[in-house]
């Protein structure tokens, strides 16, 4: 997204921290007029302040919870109303539960459910109403590897993300059936070093974690952009989370008993939780909407991102490069008998 789009305009969700705020200095850093979504409105006053400073033309916050329709249909007309037409909107709240599913009570797996889930549709919708009479734009949602692999302790928020990937696919054929130039595109993250280890909901016995290796949130919101500009069906970000994906496509098993000895531990410090702590699953928590978490010393300033497009090409091609030699190896085997 080049300095010549510095007029467009983008729409990001759950924009006051961690991933989102990343993807907001990152569009503000190319030019981009933009509009903030989140629950908290000082933090998002914040990121809005810092959006300009960093190169946005105008920056406008417009504090909503993405589980309210009503509430992202408006903020979206807003948006429209005065950025003058949206280009890009970006689906990237989310709150989650860690625990095991017999310790997780109904309220919080709905509560999952309408913000990380329902909150991606309310926003693809909100980005349809006013892309479909121009015939164009770009509809992002943020994923995980954990659309593809489910883990251990994190049900409800890994049935979201696979319900993400199942509602835009379906909405993909829809587009590609009208004829419509509107582009739909899908990034799986690895984990990230983001403050929601300090405030998602926990039932477990020590401090939270991502599951290592962690990367930056600058860098991963640079792949977004970058998604964002070419608009791949998929974008798969960071080794690990290619691993994830492609060991539970060829492995499921495997991957299941892996995780089932690895994962517990795997999201948990050695550090003991403490024992009143608040978290954001039903309010916004004051004073922790910051980009990074507590992981800087350990998170990677780098990533790297794959089209899955390019490796089904590749290994159709070395499918078809391994005909020839099984040929060959069959003709010599049968001269022997």
């Amino acid at each position: 997204m080049a300095r010549r789009k510095a007029a467009r305009a983008a729409v990001v969700t759950g924009a006051s921290a961690g991933v989102g705020r990343a993807v907001v200095q990152a569009l503000a850093r190319r030019g981009w007029h933009l509009a903030l979504i989140a629950r908290d409105g000082a933090a998002l006053e914040t990121a809005r302040l810092e959006a300009e400073a960093l190169g946005a033309p105008r920056a406008l916050a417009l504090p909503a919870d993405v589980a309210d329709a009503p509430a992202v249909f408006a903020a979206a007309e807003r948006a429209e109303a005065e950025l003058g037409g949206l280009d890009l909107w970006i689906n990237d709240a989310m709150v989650t539960v860690f625990a095991p599913v017999a310790e997780v009570t109904p309220e919080e797996i709905r509560r999952v459910t309408e913000v990380t889930y329902l909150g991606t549709v309310h926003g693809t919708m909100a980005a349809l109403r006013h892309m479909r009479p121009r015939g164009r734009g770009t509809i992002l949602q943020v994923g995980s590897a954990l659309a593809y692999r489910a883990i251990p302790l994190q049900a409800a928020y890994c049935g979201a993300k696979f319900a993400i990937r199942g509602f835009t696919d379906s909405l993909r054929c829809e587009l590609l059936h009208e004829g419509s130039r509107i582009r739909l595109t899908m990034v799986q993250l690895p984990a990230v070093n983001t403050p929601q280890f300090d405030w998602a909901r926990s039932h477990l016995p020590r401090r939270l974690q991502p599951v290592p290796p962690i990367h930056q949130p600058e860098a991963v919101a640079e792949a977004i952009c970058r998604a964002a500009e070419s608009a791949p069906r998929e974008l798969w970000v960071g080794g690990p989370a290619v691993q994830a994906i492609l060991g539970g496509m060829l492995a499921p098993g495997l991957m299941d008993r892996l995780l089932a000895r690895r994962a517990h531990g795997g999201q948990m410090t050695p550090e003991a939780a403490p024992a009143e702590r608040p978290d954001n699953l039903f309010a916004p928590v004051p004073g922790l909407h910051a980009t990074h978490g507590r992981f800087d010393r350990r998170a990677r300033p780098r990533v790297a991102a794959v089209d899955p497009s390019l490796l089904r090409g590749a290994a159709a091609l070395a499918g078809l490069l391994a005909l020839p030699l099984a040929f060959v190896a069959g003709r010599a085997l049968g001269g022997r008998r």
